[in-house]
């Protein structure tokens, strides 16, 4: 499989903005997805991405998306990381509340782990969403919270 970033992968989000790195890019990590990554970070994009950029119809690209087995590990985070599998995304709206968009794809989505990480409650645009996708059968739909080091369950 040839990685073309300029590659659709839905109607508003390509593989190059999915896959892109600026870690990876000063640092010489070829961050490309093999075909099964490059397949389950389309469905994150469809199933995720997509719907989120049409409630809020606001253009926005992912903070991170797809992390090579390298670029994982360059960057600490863990080694069981769904990013590593293209089946998570980290995002933020500019201009929107984090939980407000968070609280959106809770009620509205089908995901695996949602993940408002470091939101402090009084900045709206503090810490961004990470949301993951499985497939259609085995999400967990798992919601928590993530600041300063802990993991709480969102109910």
């Amino acid at each position: 499989m040839e990685f073309n970033p300029k590659e659709k992968l839905s109607d508003h989000f390509t593989l190059g903005e999915c896959c892109k790195s600026v870690y990876a890019i000063r640092n010489g990590i070829i961050n490309e997805p093999n075909e099964l990554e490059y397949y389950s970070l389309k469905r994150v994009c469809l199933e995720i991405l997509d719907p989120v950029r049409k409630e809020f119809n606001r253009p926005f690209t992912p903070n991170s998306g797809f992390r090579c087995a390298l670029l994982n590990s360059a960057l600490g985070s863990s080694s069981a990381s769904q990013h590593t599998k293209g089946q998570a995304v980290d995002f933020e709206i500019p201009g929107l509340d984090n939980l407000e968009v968070a609280t959106w794809v809770k009620s509205n989505l089908i995901f695996d782990q949602l993940i408002l990480e470091n939101y402090d409650g009084v900045d709206p645009n503090s810490g961004w969403i990470h949301v993951s996708f499985v497939n259609a059968r085995d999400n967990r739909k798992e919601s928590l919270t993530f600041s300063e080091g802990n993991y709480r369950v969102w109910s």
